[in-house]
C-alpha cells in the first residue's frame, strides 16, 4: 500500500470538492423556478444537460423533501416544501417589512418590494401589489435583474461609500447615480429593467448582513417622484429601527 503524504505543516487544508448531486438538485430547482410552466422529465434533463435517469433520481428526492410535485401528466413544479424555506429567508428584514410594504402599496396604488444583493443581481424576497388597482405591475419573489440596472440596485450601492464598494470586489462599478441617491435618500430609474417601466428604491441597512433596497414599480404615476421616495426613505429608516 502506497503511504498517503502529510499535509506539511501550517498548510491550508485543500478546499473541499463541490457535490455534483447536490449541485445538480439545486440546478433542478432553478430550473422550475424560472419556467413558465410544468416541465415533463425529459425537458428538465435537458435543461440541466443530464441523462433522464440522473434527472429522475434527483427529482426523487426532491419530491420526498417537498421541494417539487408532479401533477397528474408527469410533469413536475415546484412543490410546496419552497415555501417553508422561502419564508425562513431574511424572516426579520420579511416580518420589519411588510407592515410597510403594504402601506406604500395602497397608498402609492404602486406594487412595492424589497430586493436583496445576491452576487451581480438583485433578487425580490417579498412583494405586495395595491388592494385596489387593475393595472400594475407585477413584481414576482424570487424576481432577479443585474444590480447594475434599476432604482434598487442603486439604493443598495448607495448604502456604501464608493470606496466601501470598490474594497468588496464587486466587480461592479459604482454608479454615478448611487452617489447622487446617498445624498437624497433614494433612487430612480426608467427603462432600465422593463422598457415603460420607472422605479423608486430606497436602501435598507441589515446590522451584520449587506443592504437590501425597499422599491416601487410603476408604469405611470399621479404622484411627484420626489415624494414618493421620501416615503420610501422614510419606510426604509422604520425598518432599519425595528432591525437594530
Amino acid at each position: 500500500m502506497t503511504p498517503t503524504a502529510a499535509a506539511p505543516a501550517g498548510a491550508a487544508p485543500a478546499p473541499a470538492s463541490p457535490s455534483q448531486t447536490l449541485s445538480r438538485g439545486i440546478r433542478a430547482l432553478e430550473i422550475l423556478a424560472a419556467a413558465p410552466g410544468p416541465l415533463t422529465i425529459a425537458e428538465l434533463a435537458d435543461a440541466m444537460g443530464v441523462h433522464r435517469s440522473v434527472a429522475y433520481r434527483i427529482l426523487r428526492t426532491l419530491e420526498d423533501h417537498s421541494l417539487l410535485v408532479r401533477d397528474d401528466g408527469g410533469r413536475v413544479q415546484p412543490g410546496p416544501g419552497l415555501a417553508v424555506l422561502a419564508r425562513s429567508v431574511s424572516r426579520n428584514l420579511q416580518s420589519a417589512a411588510l407592515p410597510e410594504l403594504t402601506h406604500l402599496a395602497n397608498t402609492l396604488d404602486m406594487t412595492a418590494f424589497v430586493a436583496l444583493w445576491d452576487h451581480h443581481d438583485c433578487i425580490t424576497l417579498v412583494t405586495v401589489e395595491p388592494r385596489h388597482s387593475g393595472a400594475t405591475v407585477a413584481q414576482h419573489p424570487g424576481t432577479r435583474h443585474p444590480i447594475n440596472a434599476g432604482a434598487p440596485g442603486i439604493a443598495i450601492q448607495s448604502a456604501l461609500t464608493e470606496a466601501e464598494w470598490d474594497r468588496l470586489e464587486t466587480g461592479v462599478p459604482y454608479r454615478a447615480e448611487a452617489a447622487e441617491a446617498r445624498r437624497a435618500g433614494y433612487s430612480a430609474s426608467h427603462d432600465e429593467v422593463i422598457a415603460g417601466v420607472s422605479s423608486l428604491a430606497a436602501p435598507v441597512r441589515v446590522p451584520g448582513g449587506r443592504p437590501a433596497a425597499l422599491a416601487v414599480v410603476y408604469i405611470r404615476s399621479a404622484h411627484d417622484p420626489s415624494v414618493v421616495g421620501a416615503a420610501l426613505a422614510e419606510s426604509a429608516a422604520r425598518i432599519e429601527r425595528q432591525l437594530a
